[in-house]
């Protein structure tokens, strides 16, 4: 796709890049965040971009990474913000990373009234689908990454690295090669290197045909979302009879719901429960310790309120009040 169509799709698509909105660009000073960069200079307007970059440590050519990234951004004309995050000795570094870039970004942008924008391609999107196919036995691991979540948005979601490539030379945009992203190290290398590879052999449009499955499966998770709200008429509890009569599926979706909105955001794990959730008695008090959450019925109403560190990390399951009070 060439620059203009490019550039055109970005100013017309979804509304996530705005013309004098404020955005936060997490700029790495690869191919698809110089792009977008770019893109959101020329769509939102030089003012109203700030570019964010945290140099992690983890490479040798991270020093260069940010003087890269300090030097583009001075030649278009814009800010930037440079963090350097501090290592932890030990546990999941891309998380840690993850976490860190996130929490750095929604800080600036609260300063701003900004959006963030990450520079996520479709590529990215076939990659993320892989990984929690593999890894995570949910139906939500198939809706993949959504254009926006929150104040996050993805404005590249629709073209592929090879795209965003092709887009910064034909400005004359010079980026970073990161060597770790097809590393054997960490699973979404492997994914690069050998997976989607393996599955263009079997089929050509193997990544269009996840990407189209991804996309069909969102506008039905909309009806799904319907059915649930149907259910539970806005209210943050529900009668656990009413839990019991429903269809396994629905009541999956409806104990995931509960859980999700009292974690404040996604509870992994809870809706393979449900079935337990609702086998709690309907008489007195009982409660079930899920991750990141708790179930518990009082008066035959269920109702799910987040897990703090006091809870502990093993399962309890309380069948009355004197047994163990519900916190």
């Amino acid at each position: 796709m060439s620059e203009a169509e490019l550039t055109a799709t970005a100013l017309a698509g979804e509304g996530l890049l705005v013309a004098s909105r404020p955005v936060v660009v997490l700029l790495s000073g690869g191919r698809d965040s110089t792009c977008l960069l770019d893109l959101a200079i020329a769509t939102c307007g030089r003012d109203y971009v700030t570019a964010l970059h945290l140099n992690y440590g983890l490479r040798d050519a991270a020093d260069a990474d940010e003087r890269h990234c300090i030097e583009l951004c001075s030649r278009l004309g814009v800010g930037i913000e440079v963090g350097r995050p501090r290592r932890p000795e030990r546990g999941n570094l891309q998380a840690w990373a993850r976490d860190a870039r996130y929490g750095a970004a929604a800080k600036l942008a609260r300063g701003r009234g900004a959006d963030v924008a990450a520079g996520h391609t479709a590529t990215d999107q076939v990659e993320t689908i892989l990984y929690r196919l593999a890894s995570s036995p949910s139906r939500r691991a198939l809706l993949g990454m959504r254009p926006r979540e929150g104040i996050l948005v993805r404005p590249l979601l629709r073209f592929t690295r090879a795209q965003t490539a092709e887009y910064c030379r034909g400005r004359g945009l010079q980026w970073r090669e990161d060597e770790s992203n097809r590393s054997a190290e960490f699973a979404r290398g492997r994914i690069r290197a050998n997976l989607v590879p393996a599955l263009r052999e079997v089929h050509p449009a193997a990544e269009e045909n996840v990407l189209a499955l991804a996309e069909l499966l969102r506008d039905e998770a909309a009806v799904l979302d319907e059915l649930v709200d149907g259910v539970l008429g806005g209210q943050e509890e529900i009668e656990l009879a009413t839990l019991r009569a429903l269809a396994p599926a629905l009541r999956r979706l409806v104990v995931q719901r509960l859980a999700d909105r009292a974690a404040g955001g996604f509870a992994p794990g809870v809706a393979r429960r449900a079935d337990e959730v609702a086998e709690l008695p309907l008489v007195g008090e009982s409660a079930l310790d899920l991750p990141h959450v708790r179930a518990a019925v009082s008066r035959g109403r269920l109702r799910f309120a987040r897990r703090t560190a006091s809870a502990g990390q093993r399962e309890t399951h309380t069948k009355s009040a004197r047994s163990a009070p519900i916190n």
